[in-house]
């Protein structure tokens, strides 16, 4: 984490970052979050409780909420805790003018240049704005929007990010203060989007905001999910395994069983084919993931058995790739590990080795 928080920084032009933390860190764990990042400028995140919680393990740094209040309780705990605050509705405004605080909100007023889901219309913008400067809650007031499609094809034009990113400045021309445009893809892929601060999230943990992987980009994977073989089980030519008998043997094969499954947050939608690694050789999943197993080939590790280890993801194997067999994103994977997962923390990542 510590590495891609460099790297982002290496291809921020200057900027500030507000490292991304939410969902717990994308399942990281906040504590890890403020060791790996402490060289971050500030800290963005939606839960108002994982705010405190970072505050409590000692971050003194900005943190920015990045849906803003869900209710008046939150206006009061960001006055009391300097949390910044997005504003993307009126709603959210007329929160802050009721609110009686002791100290003054700094604000990140969000404009909707395309992304069509938060933040006010560049139509409403000034009236907007005009409002919370004159309001005595209010502090500082930044602009921010959010990139649709900065990993898009490069060939098209104009392209999409820069659409949003001419709506954005022409928006906020003749007003003063910071401003935030650029994500982990605008970031990564060093697309050069002008702005105070930048927003890696996924970047940080070492998966891929677009095409390809993590580790296309030099980003080190900070997590890896690894279990280990319980069982063995030999099929003959014809028999299957696993519920539904999704796979059935063409031939004599030898199946692991691996102790992990969508309980443990492994997806169930992962098809057969679907690499794992064995005693770091990779091999393909073999039947449908349940509860609590997976099932595989092992017939390209004939020396592997119970007590083997198997990584699902991580060193060695990209979270991006199993996600894309998955027919889904590396962000979800990451986010959707269960409790009952037992955490191991390595301030010294193993080696990254070639599948």
């Amino acid at each position: 984490m510590r590495s891609n928080l460099t790297l982002a920084r290496s291809r921020a032009g200057g900027a500030r970052i507000w490292a991304v933390v939410k969902a717990n860190a994308y399942g990281h764990g906040l504590a890890n979050a403020v060791n790996a990042f402490a060289g971050a400028d500030g800290m963005a995140l939606i839960e108002f409780d994982g705010a405190l919680t970072l505050r409590e393990l000692g971050w003194r740094r900005p943190i920015l909420m990045l849906e803003g209040a869900f209710d008046a309780g939150d206006v009061e705990l960001a006055a009391q805790h300097r949390l910044s605050l997005v504003v993307h509705c009126e709603e959210q405004v007329r929160m802050i003018e009721m609110a009686t605080l002791t100290r003054r909100l700094d604000l990140q007023l969000k404009i909707n240049t395309g992304m069509n889901r938060l933040g006010f219309r560049p139509a409403l913008f000034r009236p907007m704005f005009d409002r919370l400067r004159a309001n005595p809650n209010v502090g500082e007031i930044s602009f921010i929007t959010h990139l649709a499609n900065a990993d898009a094809d490069e060939r098209l034009t104009p392209l999409p990010w820069q659409t949003q990113a001419e709506s954005f400045n022409t928006t906020i021309a003749g007003v003063s203060g910071e401003f935030s445009i650029a994500n982990s893809a605008a970031d990564l892929l060093a697309t050069p989007v002008p702005g105070h601060w930048v927003r890696p999230g996924v970047m940080l943990y070492g998966g891929s905001p677009g095409a390809g992987t993590g580790i296309d980009y030099g980003l080190r994977p900070a997590m890896t999910l690894a279990a280990r073989i319980i069982g063995i089980q030999q099929l003959a030519t014809g028999e299957s395994v696993g519920y539904g008998s999704r796979f059935i043997a063409q031939r004599a094969t030898r199946i692991g069983i691996v102790a992990c499954g969508y309980a443990d947050g492994y997806p169930r939608s992962a098809a057969d084919g679907t690499p794992v690694l064995v005693d770091g050789v990779r091999v393909p999943i073999a039947g449908r993931v349940s509860m609590d197993m997976i099932t595989v080939d092992l017939g390209q590790v004939p020396a592997a058995g119970v007590g083997s280890e198997v990584i699902l993801w991580g060193a060695g194997l990209s979270i991006d790739e199993v996600a894309q067999a998955c027919g889904t994103i590396g962000y979800e994977l990451m986010c959707a590990l269960a409790p009952r997962v037992r955490r191991q923390v390595h301030d010294t990542p193993p080696p990254i080795t070639a599948a």
